[in-house]
This record gives C-alpha cells, sequence and structure tokens, in this order.
C-alpha cells in the first residue's frame, strides 16, 4: 500500500510539473456585451468616501495611479444628496463648497480610460440646515419632538417629498450628466437611531408618516413604542417594509429605463443588483469571521444577487482616521473571496495623504492575487450539509452572541456549515430540505410559512437542533418539533450545573461531573421528547469553601430529544452559543459538538484536518469564471480556502503563526487531474482512494487557495 502510495505521487508529480510547464495562453473569449457587467462578481472594490474638503484636494490622475496599484478595478465615490459633489441645478441639493470644477466628471472619464468601473454614492439620510429650514415638514421627528441633527445635518424622513420625489430627480440629474456604471445608496430605509453619537430616538412621528401608515392601515395610529408583542406595531413593520420596497422598485424603474447596464448596490434585496454588506470593528468581543459571516449569510439567503462586503477602515464612527489592523483587514478580504464575494474596501477619503496607511501593503498583494486568479472566484456553490439560521441580516444583542458562538463551535471543529437568514426560510424551502441538519440559535419570530418548511423539512429526514428560546413565541410548534412546553425560558443560570451522561451522548467528558452555567437556562417540560439529557443541578451554596455544596437534582433538562419518523429534533433551551463566544470555555462547544455526533455523526466526515482551530476552512464547489463557461452547471472541481487566524488574540490581531504539516482528507466523488497551491504555485502531491482525497499543505502563513481539479 504504501510503496503504491508512493508511487503514484511521483507519477502524478511529473505529470504535473510537466502540464505547469506549458505556458497557456489566457482565453480569446470575450463577455457579452449585453451581459450586466457586474454578473461576473469579479468585483475590486475601493472607496472613497470623501469628507466634503477633500474634493478640493483630490486629483483624478493620481486617484487613478492609486486604483491601478491596487489592482482595482471599479471605484466607488460620492455623488451627491446629503451634498453633491457636482455641479448640480437643484435647488434642493446642498453643493460641497469645496468642489473645483467638475471633479466628478473627471474621475469617470479618467477610470473608464482604463476600464475601471465607476458606481458613485448617494446618501439620502439626511439634508443641509438650510434646506431644513426651508422644508422641515421634510424630516424625523421623534414621539418626544426631537430631531436627528449631526452638526448642521437633519435626518429627514422616508415618506416625506424630500426622498419620495426629489432623491429621483437628484440621481437622474447624475445619470443624465455622467456615464456612471452604478449607484450605491448609503443608509437607506428609515432612520430612528443617531449611529454616529449611539443614540436611539424612536418611531418617526412625522405627519407623512401618520397619513401613509393610517392609508395602509385602514386608520390606525402610528405607534410610538418598538413592542413585538403589540399586533399594531407588527403592522408597522410590514408597512415599513412595503414603504422601503416600493420606493426601491420606482428607484429600480427609472435607473433601468435610463441604461439595464447601471448597478443598483445597497444593503438590501429588493429591486437591487448588488447586495452590500460591511465588516466592521465597533464593539468587543471582535469577531474574526465577520465577513465569512456577513457573505455567507447574504449568499445563501440571496442566491441571485451580487455580494460585495466591505472592510471598513475606520475603527468607529468616532474615530474614522484610525484604521484596524492589517492582519484583520487581510482575514476579511481573504474569507470575502472565499465564501464567493469580491474584495470591497472603505477608505476615508482619497487614497493620498491618508491619515493611517498601514493597511496598503495587504489590500495590494490581496487584490493582485485575485486578479492573478480572477477564473478561480465568484462561481462557488456548498458542499455543505448543515445550515445555521440567522436572526436577521444584522444580528445584534444576545440572539447576535448565540448564533456566532454557535458558528464559532463549527468553524473550530471545521465542520462546513451554510447561513441562512431567518426571515428567507419560507423562500427557500427547497434548499432547507437539501441539508441533513439544521440548527437554530435562539430564533424566533419564524413566520408560519418558515415553520411550515421547518416542519416539511424534518418530514423528510432533516434533523433540527435549536438552542434558548427558539420558537418560544409558537408554542405548538414547539412542541410539535420539538416535544416541549416551557415552564420558565427566562431562567438565570448563574451557579447551576448541568450533568453530562458518559455512557449516551456525551463522550467529550471522560474527566467531567458537572459542568457550571451561566446566563438563560430555560426551565422546559420535555415529557414530549423521547429521551432527557443533561439533568440540571439546583443552585448550589454560596459562601466560604467550607459551606458550598448543594447541587442538587431539580428535575428539569437541558436537552431533550424527540425521534420523528425520519429525522430527530433537539432542543438545548440555553444560552449554549453566547457562553461559548463570550467566555470560551471548550465544555460547552463540545456539549454542541457530542450533540451532532448523536443525531448526523456524518458531520465529520465530509472534511477531516489535524489544522489549527484558529485555521478556518472553506471548501466549494467551482466553476472556473470565464466566459466559455456561463450558463455552465458542471463544476471544474473543488477550492479549499485556509485562513490563518492564529494571530487573534480576542482585543488584538498579531501576524498569524505559521503552521506546517497540515493534512487534509475530503470526501471527492471524483478522482482528481491535479491539485495545486495557488500560494506557491505548485502540484500538490495526493492520493485518492474510495471516494477520499488525501494531501498535506507543507506550510501555511496568512492564507492558502487549493484548486482540486476534476
Amino acid at each position: 500500500m504504501k510503496k503504491t502510495f508512493c508511487l503514484s505521487l511521483l507519477c502524478f508529480f511529473a505529470i504535473l510539473s510537466a502540464a505547469f510547464a506549458q505556458k497557456k495562453s489566457p482565453s480569446d473569449a470575450q463577455w457579452p456585451a449585453e451581459m450586466p457587467w457586474w454578473k461576473k462578481n469579479n468585483l475590486r472594490v475601493i472607496q472613497t468616501n470623501l469628507p466634503a474638503y477633500e474634493a478640493a484636494t483630490l486629483h483624478p490622475d493620481s486617484l487613478l495611479k492609486d486604483l491601478e496599484a491596487c489592482s482595482a478595478n471599479t471605484l466607488l465615490i460620492n455623488a451627491g444628496g446629503i451634498m453633491a459633489f457636482y455641479p448640480t441645478k437643484l435647488d434642493f441639493q446642498y453643493t460641497n463648497p469645496y468642489m473645483k470644477g467638475n471633479m466628478l466628471g473627471d474621475v469617470i472619464q479618467r477610470c473608464h480610460q482604463k476600464g475601471i468601473k465607476v458606481m458613485v454614492r448617494f446618501d439620502f439620510s439626511r439634508v443641509q440646515e438650510q434646506i431644513f429650514k426651508a422644508h422641515p415638514d421634510w424630516c424625523y421627528i421623534s414621539p418626544k419632538g426631537e430631531r436627528i441633527i449631526n452638526t448642521d445635518m437633519y435626518v429627514v424622513s422616508i415618506n416625506a417629498p424630500y426622498v419620495q420625489e426629489r432623491a429621483f430627480k437628484i440621481i437622474e440629474e447624475v445619470i443624465d450628466n455622467y456615464a456612471i456604471d452604478g449607484i450605491f445608496l448609503n443608509m437607506p430605509g428609515y432612520q430612528v437611531n443617531n449611529p454616529y453619537e449611539g443614540k436611539y430616538h424612536g418611531i418617526d412621528q412625522n405627519e407623512y408618516d401618520k397619513k401613509r401608515f393610517a392609508e395602509y392601515s385602514n386608520g390606525l395610529s402610528l405607534p410610538t413604542e418598538e413592542n413585538k408583542a403589540d399586533p399594531i406595531f407588527q403592522k408597522y413593520l410590514a408597512f415599513k417594509k412595503f414603504t422601503v420596497e416600493d420606493w426601491s422598485r420606482r428607484l429600480h424603474e427609472l435607473v433601468k429605463s435610463k441604461s439595464s447596464q447601471i448597478a443598483i448596490c445597497t444593503y438590501m434585496d429588493k429591486y437591487v443588483d448588488i447586495i452590500r454588506h460591511e465588516s466592521q470593528t465597533n464593539s468587543l468581543p471582535y469577531w474574526p469571521y465577520s465577513a465569512s459571516d456577513n457573505v455567507g449569510n447574504a449568499a445563501n439567503s440571496f442566491p441571485d444577487h451580487i455580494i460585495s462586503n466591505s472592510s471598513i477602515q475606520q475603527i468607529s464612527f468616532q474615530s474614522r482616521y484610525n484604521a484596524v489592523e492589517p492582519e484583520e483587514v487581510s482575514i476579511r478580504l481573504y474569507e470575502n473571496i472565499a465564501n464567493g464575494s469580491g474584495l470591497d474596501i472603505s477608505m476615508m477619503g482619497d487614497m493620498r495623504g491618508y491619515e493611517d496607511e498601514r493597511n496598503y501593503d495587504v489590500i495590494q498583494k490581496i487584490y493582485a492575487h485575485h486578479k492573478k486568479y480572477e477564473p478561480y472566484f465568484g462561481r462557488y456553490t456548498s458542499v455543505a450539509n448543515i445550515a445555521v439560521v440567522a436572526p436577521g441580516e444584522w444580528p445584534s444583542g444576545a440572539p447576535m452572541q448565540e448564533y456566532r458562538g454557535i458558528q464559532l463551535m463549527l468553524k473550530e471543529a471545521h465542520i462546513p456549515f451554510d447561513i441562512v437568514e431567518d426571515a428567507q426560510i419560507e423562500h427557500l424551502a427547497e434548499k432547507l430540505k437539501n441539508y441533513r441538519l439544521v440548527i437554530l440559535p435562539d430564533i424566533t419570530y419564524l413566520s408560519p410559512a418558515s415553520v411550515q418548511v421547518l416542519k416539511e423539512a424534518s418530514a423528510q429526514g432533516v434533523h433540527l437542533i435549536a438552542t434558548n428560546q427558539t420558537m418560544f413565541d409558537n408554542p405548538d410548534a414547539l412542541y410539535q418539533l420539538f416535544g416541549a412546553k416551557i415552564i420558565n425560558k427566562d431562567h438565570e443560570g448563574s451557579g447551576f450545573y448541568l450533568t453530562p451522561d458518559k455512557n449516551a451522548v456525551f463522550k467529550r467528558f471522560a474527566k467531567q461531573k458537572m459542568l457550571f452555567w451561566k446566563f438563560n437556562l430555560g426551565l422546559y417540560d420535555l415529557s414530549g421528547t423521547d429521551k432527557q439529557w443533561l439533568p440540571i443541578l439546583s443552585k448550589g451554596r454560596p459562601g466560604p469553601p467550607e459551606i458550598i455544596g448543594g447541587h442538587e437534582p431539580t428535575g428539569y433538562f437541558a436537552m431533550g430529544l424527540k425521534q420523528h419518523p425520519r429525522s430527530k429534533a433537539v432542543i438545548l433551551p440555553v444560552n449554549l452559543g453566547r457562553l461559548y463566544y463570550l467566555h470560551g470555555y471548550e465544555e460547552h462547544k463540545n456539549i454542541l459538538l457530542d450533540v451532532i455526533d448523536a443525531v448526523y455523526p456524518e458531520a465529520t466526515q465530509l472534511l477531516q484536518t489535524n489544522a489549527h482551530e484558529r485555521v478556518e476552512v472553506i471548501l466549494k464547489e467551482y466553476v472556473k469564471n470565464i466566459p466559455e463557461n456561463i450558463g455552465r452547471k458542471t463544476t471544474d472541481g473543488l477550492m479549499l480556502h485556509l485562513v490563518n487566524i492564529t494571530g487573534f488574540s480576542g482585543n488584538t490581531y498579531f501576524a498569524p503563526l505559521p503552521l506546517s504539516g497540515l493534512s487534509f482528507k475530503i470526501q471527492t466523488p471524483f478522482k482528481p487531474s491535479k491539485v495545486f497551491s495557488m500560494v506557491n504555485k505548485q502540484p500538490i502531491l495526493y492520493a485518492w482512494k474510495n471516494g477520499y482525497l488525501e494531501f498535506k499543505v507543507d506550510k501555511l502563513i496568512d492564507f492558502e487557495g487549493v484548486v482540486i481539479d476534476k
């Protein structure tokens, strides 16, 4: 066996070396002229988020040189809304007083000469003070009668004439006067926060909002508090969705009537060509998987869209002139392309004279890598058999912590998974039914249609694992799917313990008899389940060592398993993910891993590796992203991306530790024709037998891309 294996490797090495010695010319095929340019999904975006005063110093020629040095193929630059960065003729748009000549027109002309696309930024969330004084009825007013103000800028109301009418005229003026390739809408939708100061102001009480909501709801009054239990507030949420989508539809009709080759880009999905997301660092604990999270969520939830996840350079809104660490930017950018997004950097101003240039080398390196290997990016399909449901497109608060903690457990265990947004479940029924396991981390407020999708998936053999307060608002579904009834869903778990049964489910606890708890520890009636595990021990006696103890069985369990005809459903009514996300004790991760082994033991068979837990392993099927493959469904092989996150310490991003001797065993239904490294441009020795591919990566610095061709 060993001798045969070595000979096959040597033979294959010789064949691959000969193949790499041949210089291959690029394809002569061209992308169809009628194909929207962004559909190639090869974006390398640089955004110059210009302060007003930089309009006086920005030089189109130097900007173009900087874009070319970074291998950028798309520029995103200010145009209008809050202020015009071009000579506007509209009296309801404030003109940037620092602007000289026709800066925007000159930039677009220079970029197009070098084949660089230009998307322009509009922000209709605010107007300048002089416009507010002329039209105070256009602007936001809180339930307390307050305005949202940033220096001399006033937040507007989405249903007032500025957004509903004037915004379209501003966009039309730009399109009619400049050969733009796309528009980007910053801060669209309803504004109830002052994000630059971190203050919430409440539901907009503008008279136009009151009138339109009354028309929509047959006479209801606009709510003044955000209370999900209030049916009027639920109606208001539907109203917000309707009005935002109506505005987006009208914008889409306007833009596409001008040219089908103008992309619409923003943070929403309806009537949009490019969904933009953002990786930011503005709260603790830091989340090194931000880009994978964002791209994975958007790409799986909206598979017909192009995704562009932007690495935001600034540390915070209050600290715009300080960039995040280069190592963090590197991780974000590599995660982007590994998950199917292009590259996207948001700079605070022009690249010349930038206040913090530490990231320039990283940007140039990774953008150049993407340009060099462009055909290997952008057309991926998932190989994952597990889906994690996300609590929204921009998760926050305790549900976000639960969700991230579950992701973290799977990432560190190198178990491939997809992310699907909770609100999209009802639209992705067939996709959900193709998974073997769906994990719901603290997922509440699912629509009836989404619950039905989960029931049908379970009936077809999809296993379910739910944590914390999932479906607490739907007791019938909670009982039907999981056999659970809530006694006390808000039960503080500090001081309690769980007991793992080492002879049944929990194999990773050979040396532990009690598992400490913190945060929520729900008390549920699990008599409707088929089996119960993790007995909850009572809170012990606090105090000096001499008096501690107690911890008697309470009769409650932290895990119940319901056996359906073709699947299993597990309820863990505890803050399992949040506890691991914030504290990182492996015993809590091991609970989930043992549960997965119990309900879906094949989870670890797809990809096996000895890689460090802080090596992010992303496996995708790929189709070579070239004109000849338009419409092609059959894949060219697999792409294995490795992102080295060992330099992340929790509060600081250091350079990653170089790693060596990483071995991989991957379920591969085809025998590869070649396997090679993007980083060292060399073939990789491998063996394939009985549907499994085995190989080693000799050295990993910050990133590796392993191409596995059919």
